[in-house]
């Protein structure tokens, strides 16, 4: 008999279609008006049984044989789902996360694994989907990508193994693919309790998976909400021909591959070797694994949250992939903070949940909420505070060029709108021990790392926001050499600490609870504070390269000693507004110890100044600053944040995944 609670999910709450209904008809559960006429819900609401929620386990056929061992390879898919619906005779949307990670290195902030009874039936759900939404009259189903935990295959990293064996499960949810009971098994099970209507989520490789699968175009897949997501493998390996870790994406592959796939996916490694070479050129391997061509086949809408300062997966992921996106016309929402590789979980949690909480509401059960019509961005300005805009990057944003010339102090130059005299140069020596932070902390002495250049104080704000390049003409005295630009703000201020263990936040020792749990599935989780830093400046943007790509068709080569040579740095994408009285510097040197590795040689490079300058995302043109004063001393060091140093190679870090 049905209790209560049952006969209100079914009159006000569930939003869920009868049997066989379209997820566009997902919005008409009726709420009365005062005209007598229906009208619709706001929100779902938590009127099902987490406790009592079917938990099972399905293994779809990818129709791919990653491992040749001669049957197409299935992955493992747990799903929990209300118990309710179905006896109702409706269907539920689902969210979705297919990940690498559920048995090796755990999700979230907590590393929370898969765990499974005696009899193998899924227990616990790794983040907070399941304990949030399953009440609420969603399912949520969390995919080991192929190769990882209990599913067959082999990890290929981003490839075609990896997009499909996820695709799949979509597919298998839109009645267009099959799954089995068990993992070697005939029988067959079909997803008759779900409307097809899916939203896939994750952060870092989970929120990568989701971009690719959207790539696809795959037919059912409405929204995605990538966090922390790579958009192109190559650029998460190199930065135009400079390695920015010291291994590939084989490291990373057997880092997450299960010891059953690891022993019969040798070919599959040797085929990720052979395709990423460590000099940094473009081959089919990368081809393969750029998602940014596809995204005018993108039907989902996309909710793309990301760490200004995540020096992970950096944001030069996120602005061509939003640029792009943009360009197709895609529905768009995002979210950049101040923290590095951090999910906003753990940084805005409570307005997460809850716009998280509307945005598949609208995009997976219909429900009219307005959150299409609100603005399109939120900016974290300051740690804890957060400013709107309609659309990002803003309207009055365009593409401004700024200059640097030489100054009143040798080795101190000048940033602005005028182009250095012919002839002119600045000269320095790439020392690849000294990182971002020591070229910012003596922007104003000359020292023979780097050359710098900053504007005057400014009069008034001055905001970047979306991505830039740089263009450097350079010579090198030797055959090889590495080029990193950096954008300083020089100013006192209060950040995140995003180059610190928690990447901008600190976890402590009480928990909050979003959702329903069980002894075996908590729903609640440690709370997070700001880490904050007070600093005399902040790198907000930066970018790298290797001199000898500059000709820009993916292939390296040794350069000629006393040649010029010109290539453009892509600057990650920012939104950061420079304070007026701050200054705005430019910094170009070699090597940026702790995000690339040094060249084979320690090249002295010659800049061409008038050949050199930076284009720039900025709101209103160009800056109005007070000139610069004579410096005629040194100036102690500015104070900043610690050294950035390297993060294991993987797209999410074990402490706060």
């Amino acid at each position: 008999m049905l209790s209560a609670v049952t006969a209100l999910v079914a009159a006000v709450v569930s939003l869920l279609p009868p049997l066989g209904a379209p997820a566009a008809h997902a919005a008409s559960a009726a709420q009365s008006r005062s005209d007598g006429k229906a009208k619709s819900p706001s929100e779902s609401r938590p009127v099902y049984s987490y406790e009592n929620a079917i938990r099972e386990s399905v293994w779809v056929d990818t129709t791919i044989d990653g491992d040749a061992d001669g049957r197409t390879d299935r992955v493992a898919v747990d799903i929990v789902r209300p118990r309710e619906p179905a006896a109702q005779g409706r269907r539920v949307p689902v969210i979705m996360d297919a990940s690498p990670y559920y048995s090796c290195c755990g999700r979230g902030n907590e590393s929370q694994t898969k765990t499974y009874d005696a009899a193998g039936n899924p227990v616990r759900f790794p983040l907070f989907y399941d304990n949030y939404f399953v009440p609420r009259g969603y399912a949520t189903v969390l995919v080991d990508l192929a190769g990882t935990n209990r599913s067959d295959g082999c990890v290929d990293v981003g490839g075609r193994s990896d997009i499909l064996s996820a695709k799949a499960v979509v597919d298998w949810l839109n009645g267009r693919a099959t799954a089995y009971r068990t993992r070697t098994g005939g029988q067959t099970v079909k997803a008759s309790w779900t409307n097809g209507a899916t939203g896939m989520i994750g952060k870092s490789y989970d929120g990568t998976i989701a971009n690719g699968v959207a790539a696809t175009g795959v037919k059912g897949l409405k929204t995605v909400v990538p966090i922390g997501a790579i958009s192109s493998w190559y650029d998460y390996y190199f930065a135009k021909g400079a390695a920015l870790f010291d291994s590939g994406p084989d490291g990373l592959s057997d880092a997450v591959e299960s010891d059953d796939a690891r022993a019969r996916c040798a070919a599959v490694q040797k085929r990720l070797v052979e395709g990423a070479p460590r000099n940094g050129d473009w081959t089919d391997l990368w081809t393969d694994r750029t998602y940014v061509p596809d995204a005018d086949k993108v039907r989902a809408s996309v909710f793309a949250v990301h760490g200004a300062q995540d020096l992970n997966v950096r944001t030069k992921h996120l602005g061509q992939w939003w640029n792009a996106l943009a360009d197709a016309g895609v529905e768009r929402k995002i979210w950049l903070s101040q923290t590095g590789h951090v999910d906003p979980f753990d940084y805005r949690r409570g307005e997460w949940v809850r716009t998280l909480h509307r945005w598949f509401d609208h995009y997976l059960l219909g429900v009219d909420n307005g959150i299409e019509r609100e603005p399109m961005a939120d900016v974290e300005r300051a740690p804890d505070q957060w400013s709107t805009d309609p659309v990002w990057p803003p309207s009055g944003t365009r593409q401004t060029t700024l200059r640097p010339r030489g100054g009143a102090t040798a080795g101190v130059g000048v940033l602005g709108t005028e182009r250095a005299e012919p002839g002119a140069t600045e000269t320095f020596t790439d020392d690849p021990a000294l990182s971002e932070a020591d070229w910012s902390a003596a922007i104003d002495t000359p020292t023979p790392g780097k050359a710098g250049f900053t504007t005057g104080p400014l009069t008034k704000d001055l905001r970047l926001s979306g991505s830039g390049t740089v263009t450097v003409t350079a010579t090198s005295s030797t055959t090889s050499a590495h080029l990193s630009a950096v954008l300083v703000d020089l100013g006192p201020a209060t950040i995140r600490d995003y180059t610190a263990a928690g990447e901008g936040i600190t976890t402590l020792d009480r928990r909050t609870c979003w959702g329903s749990g069980t002894e075996g599935d908590s729903a609640c989780f440690k709370e997070t504070a700001a880490d904050k830093a007070d600093v005399d400046y902040t790198v907000f943007s930066r970018g790298w390269a290797d001199l000898g790509h500059s000709a820009d068709d993916g292939k390296g080569r040794p350069l000629t000693p006393g040649k010029a040579y010109t290539i453009t740095l892509d600057l990650a994408a920012t939104d950061h507004v420079v304070p007026a009285g701050h200054r705005l510097g430019l910094i170009i040197a070699g090597t940026d110890a702790g995000l690339i590795e040094p060249p084979s040689t320690t090249p002295r490079l010659t800049l061409d100044l008038p050949r050199t300058s930076a284009r720039l995302p900025l709101v209103g043109g160009a800056p109005k600053a007070a000139a610069a004063p004579s410096r005629t001393a040194a100036t102690p060091p500015l104070k900043g944040v610690r050294a950035p140093h390297h993060r294991t190679p993987l797209p999410s870090m074990p402490t706060h995944g």
